[in-house]
């Protein structure tokens, strides 16, 4: 352990409490006790010496080695206190003091000690305070002024140096003196290497935090243009952080988030801390160029300094307010509340298809079953009632149409269930369109003549074989002129037609009947959906008709849309390719796409078949054709 070493630790063993954690505060602490102990030490050292060599010392003499005590006492006072600008006030007064004592004895403002009062504020200035520069800087000017004044006064005591003793005094006091000052330069320039030391090392130690930290630290004027920005915004957005300064990151905030993010800054400028969520265009990088990414940031910001602020307003400053902020990327958080909300939406929709399933379901299963076990239970009491041939073959046949529409209903809920599991076959053959158009209109004739309704079919003769599933194509036609018919008042009018398009067939039905509501027609073609009230239902039905063709016409890869207006009639397009060659023995597996896989229902249709087959067989001319 080196002697420096040794007094520095002896030194730290001084220090008051307040100064230890503190390293600049430690170091002006030190640089103030050291030369004043050391000083004092020595010339107490020396003090023997002299008496040996002088004699008798003066009365001058005593009162100059008396003062070398002085700079223990504000040694003990700062090791004790800690108050280190009073500290640098007394040793002011001290030094003061003993020039004004020495000068008065040997000739006022002419004598060599006159030229201390120099050191005077050189040595308050190493206090780092104005106050108490200013404070020794009067000092010695009031000490020159006193001693001038005496000397004009002829208050000073007689006593004339010879010329020998004036020069080397004189020597004596300009050479100390600037001995002195050079110390006190030193002392200076250590304080100040030690104070750019530390500065350095702070600012290297927030550089590091700042290079370090995944969140992003930024300094902005109140109109958002930034002012720093740390790198770690170069991983987040993969620009250089000099592209972001000014406005540079203001251009690259979603345009819909720009207002929440200025608004921000200008609260947090006027005082009040403010957190933000907002959106940012990254950097596209290596296969994503040329892709606009916006990923989502949260903002917290504050006033930079609140006491800086109302000191600049005190003294009448327009100094502008800035805002330091954090931000850190959420984007990952932001994803996962678009997904529980994705969820929630997805239960809530479950739930309501639950309500309209429930409902469809219990209506359509309990007014066939009531009728069933009506029918049934009259039968069973025949002999009772006395019921004719005529009248049980009819109640039979209600018992028959009645688990006939049973059947057609739960075959429907069946094949929807074959077709959420994705194990539903489909087939592809050549056929003519025209053919299978005619016979569904033919088949649902009369239920449109009994119902008032005139049905009306264009389908032009050159109507190319096409290539599909017949079933599904048949399918399609009988759903929709089956729903057309049944939401069409009587005198009303559904038109059938058929033409080619390019390479697709476009089957047009359209009808004069009761139309759908903007708000329904969003949701047609969901399963158990059906336009209106679900509890005010005007038409029976499970809902399933629409959904059957949309999920038919997907899977022949074709286009279905939809044109309705309220109380004026739908129109429903259907586009299908003339060829379409699915792979051989394929299974529609695919979960994902499950709302769009068909959904044949061959019980609505044998249903429909055991009404109207026969009358359309042999009365072909039922349905109207136009020219």
């Amino acid at each position: 352990m080196t002697v420096l070493s040794i007094i520095r630790d002896c030194l730290d063993a001084l220090l008051h409490p307040s100064a230890r954690y503190d390293a600049l505060m430690r170091a002006r602490h030190r640089a103030f006790m050291a030369p004043r102990l050391l000083g004092s030490l020595a010339a107490f050292a020396a003090f023997p010496v002299y008496l040996a060599m002088r004699g008798a010392p003066s009365a001058i003499e005593v009162a100059a080695f008396a003062w070398l005590i002085a700079p223990i006492m504000l040694s003990w006072f700062l090791s004790r206190t800690g108050r280190y600008e009073g500290a640098h006030v007394l040793s002011s007064l001290a030094l003061a003091g003993m020039i004004m004592a020495v000068a008065v004895t040997t000739g006022g403002i002419e004598s060599f000690a006159a030229v201390w009062l120099v050191v005077v504020p050189l040595e308050a200035a190493l206090s780092a305070s104005r106050r108490v520069a200013a404070f020794a800087s009067l000092l010695a000017l009031s000490c020159a002024g006193i001693l001038i004044l005496i000397s004009q006064l002829g208050w000073l005591p007689v006593q004339e140096p010879s010329a020998a003793e004036r020069g080397v005094l004189m020597a004596f006091g300009v050479t100390s003196a600037t001995l002195y000052a050079a110390g006190l330069a030193f002392g200076a320039e250590s304080l100040a290497r030690t104070s750019v030391a530390l500065l350095s090392r702070e600012e290297e130690r927030y550089r590091l935090l700042a290079r370090n930290m995944s969140d992003v630290i930024s300094r902005h004027q109140r109109n958002g243009a930034v002012q720093f920005i740390s790198p770690a915004v170069e991983t987040m957005l993969g620009m250089q952080v000099a592209q972001l300064l000014g406005h540079g990151l203001f251009d690259r905030v979603h345009v819909a988030d720009r207002p929440a993010y200025l608004t921000a800054l200008s609260d947090a400028a006027r005082g009040d801390m403010r957190s933000v969520e907002f959106r940012l265009r990254r950097e596209p990088v290596g296969s994503e160029r040329g892709q606009v990414d916006f990923i989502w940031v949260e903002m917290r910001c504050r006033p930079l300094d609140q006491d800086l602020g109302r000191r600049d307003t005190d003294r009448g400053s327009t100094r502008e307010a800035e805002v330091v902020a954090v931000m850190r990327d959420v984007t990952d958080r932001k994803l996962s509340e678009q997904a529980l909300d994705q969820a929630r939406s997805a239960a809530e929709a479950a739930d309501a298809a639950k309500t309209r399933f429930l409902a469809t379901m219990s209506h359509e299963l309990r007014t066939p079953l009531n009728a069933i076990i009506g029918f049934s239970e009259m039968i069973a009491q025949e002999q009772i009632l006395m019921l004719g041939a005529a009248q049980r073959k009819e109640y039979a046949q209600l018992i028959n149409d009645s688990g006939q529409h049973l059947l057609s209903v739960v075959n429907g809920i069946l094949d929807m269930s074959k077709m959420e599991s994705g194990n539903f076959e489909i087939s592809s053959e050549p056929f003519a369109p025209r053919a299978s158009l005619l016979h569904c209109c033919n088949l649902l004739a009369l239920k449109a003549r009994e119902n008032g309704i005139d049905l009306i079919t264009d389908a032009p003769q050159d109507l190319p074989v096409m290539t599909g599933d017949p079933r599904a194509f048949k399918q399609i036609v009988l759903n929709l002129v089956a729903n057309a018919i049944k939401f069409t008042e009587r005198g009303g009018q559904v038109c059938v037609s058929a033409g080619v398009s390019g390479s697709q067939l476009t089957l047009r039905i359209s009808d004069t009947g009761v139309g759908i509501a903007p708000d329904d027609l969003k949701r047609i073609g969901a399963p158990f959906f059906q336009a209106g009230k679900t509890y005010q239902r005007r038409h029976e039905g499970t809902g399933l008709g629409l959904s059957i063709v949309k999920s038919l016409v997907a899977l022949h890869l074709g286009e279905l849309t939809v044109q309705s207006r309220l109380g004026e009639g739908t129109a429903v397009t259907v586009k299908l390719p003339l060829v379409y060659t699915p792979p051989q023995d394929r299974l529609v597996d695919d979960k994902a796409n499950a709302s769009k896989i068909a959904m044949l229902t061959p019980a609505l249709r044998q249903d429909l078949q055991d009404q109207t087959l026969d009358q359309s067989q042999d009365q072909p001319a039922l349905v109207k054709k136009s020219a």
